[in-house]
């Protein structure tokens, strides 16, 4: 990002002309908008892509688990919203739960509306994390896509989840975590070859297969797991 604006009052500033969210992305650093679609397959180093960043990196599954699949997602990406509300209970269940895989989520905003909600859910702390994910996901419609200032619909999910007003301001304000994420995308982007929402890696290996449905994953994970 090229200023050093508080986020609430870019996204505050953004309504006041009357922009609809949905077509008017405001990409981060200075970079354009990534468009939400697969990518081609690539291998990327596993010892660079598993190096911690300066922001921890949210976790579901087993540390010990034999395969982990690192996600790229926006909080406004529809796919990553299906993916999040359909695909991932199943692949929970099926492979998570018995500690075969585990899935790292790492934040790739495609705008600064999905910048703030990932900066809120890392704000909510703890398992809190993980809820609020869920729910910026599961009521997407509600808050990513609306006219006019996003703010209220943004806090309203967020105090659904126990977030105070006082936190939910205080947290769009922090110019630290809002850095951490933005140099977290631009390390996918430059090294990982990321652009696109939402982008898996197994194992180290760009998923080429379909994201949308469970068969796409069983079709990537079950050679590995023969082995």
């Amino acid at each position: 990002m090229t200023n050093k604006m508080p986020i609430a009052i870019q996204l505050t500033r953004r309504a006041a002309v009357g922009s609809a969210l949905a077509a008017s992305i405001v990409a981060l650093s200075g970079a354009s908008a990534f468009a939400q679609k697969a990518g081609g397959g690539k291998t990327v180093p596993v010892d660079a892509l598993m190096k911690p960043g300066s922001l921890p990196d949210i976790v579901v599954g087993k540390a010990d688990a034999p395969i982990t699949i690192v996600e790229y997602a926006s909080m406004t990406c529809g796919h990553c919203a299906h993916f999040h509300n359909t695909v991932f209970p199943e692949l929970k269940t099926k492979y998570i739960d018995i500690g075969k895989v585990r899935l790292i989520m790492r934040e790739f905003p495609l705008d600064n509306l999905a910048a703030a909600a990932s900066m809120l859910t890392r704000c909510a702390g703890g398992d809190k994390t993980q809820s609020l994910i869920k729910k910026f996901f599961a009521d997407q419609e509600s808050w990513a896509f609306v006219r006019g200032n996003p703010l209220p619909a943004l806090l309203k999910v967020a105090e659904s989840e126990g977030m105070t007003k006082e936190q939910f301001d205080k947290c769009l304000t922090d110019q630290k975590l809002l850095d951490g994420l933005t140099e977290g995308r631009d390390k996918a982007s430059k090294e990982f070859g990321v652009n696109s929402t939402p982008t898996f890696f197994i194992n180290g290996h760009r998923m080429e297969e379909r994201s949308d449905q469970i068969a796409g994953f069983d079709k990537a994970l079950e050679p590995l797991l023969k082995k």
